[in-house]
């Protein structure tokens, strides 16, 4: 064990953060129906893959993710003072958004995780029953570093425990001298509503002392993810006006936009 000694990062509150995301599918794959119209629509199971580039806009209580890739182009905006979040979406054509308080997202996690319990109930196993839902967290620390946009990083294990005694390891470059305000980390799909299933988040990055610069996990369907910050621009001025919703977004509550997350994936209906 690795003994780390951690000084007080600099705490960020205005930034402009590039970061880059790859999913990568397993060489062997025989991706086959990557489009598979359910009720009208496109499911965008496999057209996850590839790579994605996020811009994330901070300032004081606001936070504004940009995500673009060959699918089209996403934008989350997170009102921390409001304790909101309003996503806008522009695929196929069409421009559309929703938006959801801090209440709804808890109640949604809530269902989720009543649905997953359900199905571990089915299971004819006493272990995977009691087992607890809430993975357990350990960060091992190393001495070794990189140099990553222009911070020098340290590199970590976050090792989580999962059901059934599994275990994930996802490694991570940190950069101990800074800490960004309202945000976590960038890059990653975890926290995008709609994705959670589809997704696989890294538990533990805020456990870090920094702001994480690169890190590499597994994924669902034997993907692995990889995302790295390739820029921060901390002189740049960022205008309020940056976190306007577009007046042509038809904007909605996630209430009624539901239908659009069916079975943990992303689906689209087509214009007739």
């Amino acid at each position: 064990m690795v003994t780390v000694s951690f000084a007080q990062p600099t705490v960020i509150k205005q930034a402009i953060v590039q970061t880059t995301t790859n999913i990568i599918a397993p060489e062997e794959e025989d991706v086959q129906n990557i489009q598979s119209p359910q009720q009208g629509g496109m499911n965008f199971r496999n057209m996850m893959d590839g790579e994605f580039k996020f811009t994330t806009y901070l300032k004081n209580d606001m936070v504004k993710t940009v995500i673009k890739s060959d699918m089209g182009r996403s934008t989350i905006i997170r009102d921390n003072a409001k304790k909101l979040t309003t996503t806008l979406l522009e695929m196929m054509g069409n421009k559309t958004g929703f938006y959801m308080t801090d209440e709804d997202q808890a109640n949604m996690a809530k269902r989720r995780d009543s649905m997953m319990k359900a199905r571990r109930q089915k299971d004819s196993s006493a272990e995977v029953r009691t087992v607890p839902l809430e993975p357990t967290i350990e960060v091992s620390y190393t001495e070794e570093t990189k140099k990553i946009a222009g911070y020098v990083c340290k590199k970590a294990y976050i090792i989580s425990s999962r059901i059934v005694g599994a275990k994930d390891t996802a490694i991570v470059w940190y950069a101990n001298d800074i800490q960004l305000q309202n945000v976590m980390s960038t890059g990653g799909f975890g926290g995008l509503p709609g994705m959670s299933n589809m997704m696989t988040a890294v538990n533990g990055l805020d456990k870090l002392p920094g702001f994480p610069m690169r890190y590499e996990a597994k994924m669902r369907r034997n993907r692995r993810m990889e995302v790295e910050v390739t820029k921060i621009d901390l002189k740049k001025e960022i205008e309020d006006k940056e976190f306007d919703i577009p007046k042509d977004f038809e904007v909605k509550p996630f209430s009624e936009m539901q239908g659009m997350f069916q079975q943990g994936g992303f689906q689209m209906r087509r214009n007739n």
